[in-house]
């Protein structure tokens, strides 16, 4: 099974490391959709994904176009968005499934969101509160996907 993880515009270094580390544990791929509010060897992005940058397979995108005509026709894209009335927990999510996050401050930009909205979904909070932690947020995601998949491929661990 593959899982690909998409992040729109990131902005914060720390953000990004952590979601990386993630997809080096899970064996997901990472897609990063510039403009990106960092470099890509910024020190706290580097410390956030320890040792693991290594264990990663990381696709860069110009642009929200440069990324749909990529991957297009290559898997389902269902898009993390506050904006949704879809819980994430109710989709089916199938092979080559891309979870898009959008920027820490904006998330999906509204053109984006309004042609796809079909394919988006919300994790529950209590009212009045704006979002999850993006890095956080890709983790329930994440983990969603492969407890449905039925952990393919990951190591449990048993009792100390």
């Amino acid at each position: 099974m593959n899982l690909n993880i998409v992040l729109a515009q990131p902005q914060i270094p720390q953000n990004t490391g952590n979601v990386a580390r993630t997809c080096a544990a899970t064996g997901a791929n990472l897609h990063l959709i510039k403009p990106l509010g960092f470099e890509l060897d910024d020190s706290k992005m580097k410390r956030a994904g320890l040792d693991y940058w290594g264990k990663l397979n990381v696709t860069l995108y110009e642009n929200f176009d440069d990324f749909f005509s990529r991957t297009r026709n290559t898997g389902q894209y269902w898009f993390f968005e506050t904006k949704s009335a879809k819980n994430y927990c109710d989709i089916e999510y199938a092979d080559n499934a891309y979870l898009i996050f959008g920027r820490e401050d904006t998330g999906i930009p509204d053109e984006i969101l309004r042609a796809n909205y079909d394919n988006a979904v919300r994790i529950p909070m209590l009212a009045g509160l704006r979002s999850l932690n993006m890095a956080n947020s890709v983790a329930v995601g994440v983990y969603e996907v492969l407890r449905q998949w039925n952990f393919p491929e990951l190591q449990s661990f048993g009792k100390i």
